[in-house]
């Protein structure tokens, strides 16, 4: 049987060269807090990466702290910001990471903060006039947290145009920019953003470690309790083996971002091109269909698929060696439906499978051209 990968927005391939630095990394086993060498030589290798990371996104060393994931540093971020910087109205989307939504859910249910959401238009952007319209709202400190790309439907706001508007008004900004770092250039110098969540896995790295860059002098504190690891940010020892290879699959992806990203989008286009013509009636969900307005990495279908089939879709699909996703691969095992489609689809196309498909270095046209004979022929069926 054909074994297709379509579902890197969940988790990528590590590259044969990052499995390599890791194991090596493995061979050193020194606590990186200890003073001794053996310590040292850890300690070293986990500020190299640190540099490395700050250079390629043009922060400081010490901007950059290193954590679990994604998931913590979004956490990490929030929480603390309302703990330690005064924030009291906290403004998002309703098509965040969950990551994002169920911790300004639960310090709204505990009383520490007044959540307000932007709207969103049909393809699910955010509504820069309604975001003015918030912002504007009373002089309590605000924190205005909106992910870069969204993870199900691929949407990639202007996030320079929110930054400088929420700045304007003394509000601080957050990005969820899992689904974009390793996939775009960064410039913090040029953005003043406050604060940005990465994950490993999402380019070509390990799963289980990510970083929190963290603007200079925010007076943001420490989430987790303990030591004085990573500058006093976040205590425990370091994952060391993780980091390197954080760091190494760092560097495979922008020193090869152009010409990657040139490949990946040639897939993409290719899919799109490929579901119009054997499948016109699919629709785009999002602005998935539309390479400007979207991420290079994936795309979001809604199939016409009658409602009595669409359930056993992604399991046919499974059956046939495609692996691909119905929404974030987070809830992927949830029957409470996809929380972004919720937002932006009719109650008729909501009866419909809609599928996430997210694509890298390691997929083919013949990946593409074997998951279009698969759709239409479930659809056929």
């Amino acid at each position: 049987m054909k074994h297709v990968y379509l579902d890197n927005a969940a988790t990528t391939q590590i590259r044969s060269n990052v499995i390599r630095k890791m194991q090596d990394a493995l061979e050193i086993y020194g606590n990186p807090s200890s003073t001794h060498s053996f310590g040292r030589t850890a300690k070293t290798a986990i500020e190299s990466a640190r540099k490395t990371i700050a250079k390629y996104i043009n922060a400081q060393p010490s901007e950059i702290i290193f954590t679990s994931g994604g998931t913590e540093a979004d956490n990490m971020i929030i929480r603390c910001a309302v703990r330690d910087l005064n924030v009291t109205t906290i403004i998002t989307s309703r098509i965040e990471h969950h990551a994002v939504l169920h911790t300004v859910e639960e310090l709204e249910k505990k009383g520490l903060i007044k959540l307000l959401y932007v709207d969103l238009d049909t393809f699910g952007n955010p509504d820069v006039a309604h975001l003015e319209t918030l912002l504007q709202k009373d002089d309590t400190k605000k924190l205005v947290s909106l992910m870069h790309i969204n993870n199900e439907i691929g949407n990639k706001i202007d996030l320079e145009e929110i930054t400088l508007l929420a700045k304007s008004y003394g509000a601080l900004v957050h990005s969820d920019a899992v689904q974009s770092i390793g996939h775009y250039n960064w410039d913090v110098k040029a953005l003043p953003i406050d604060f940005l969540a990465a994950a490993a896995h999402k380019f070509h790295g390990p799963k289980g470690v990510g970083f929190a860059f963290i603007r200079k002098n925010s007076g943001l504190g420490s989430m987790i309790s303990g030591g004085s690891q990573e500058r006093g940010l976040r205590a425990g020892t370091e994952s060391f083996h993780n980091i390197v290879g954080l760091e190494e699959a760092f560097i495979n992806a922008y020193d090869n971002l152009k010409e990657e990203q040139k490949y990946i989008e040639g897939l993409k286009t290719y899919f799109i091109e490929k579901i119009k013509a054997d499948i016109p009636l699919a629709k785009f969900n999002g602005h998935s269909g539309t390479i400007e307005k979207s991420t290079y990495t994936l795309i979001n279908v809604c199939l016409p698929i009658a409602e009595d089939k669409a359930t056993l879709l992604l399991f046919s699909l499974d059956m046939k060696g495609i692996a691909c996703s119905k929404g974030s691969a987070c809830q992927s095992g949830s029957n409470a439906g996809s929380h972004v489609l919720t937002e932006i689809l009719s109650k008729e196309d909501m009866k419909k499978p809609s599928l996430r498909f997210s694509f890298s270095i390691y997929n083919s046209k013949e990946d593409i051209d074997y998951t279009i004979e698969v759709l239409k022929n479930s659809i056929d069926a």
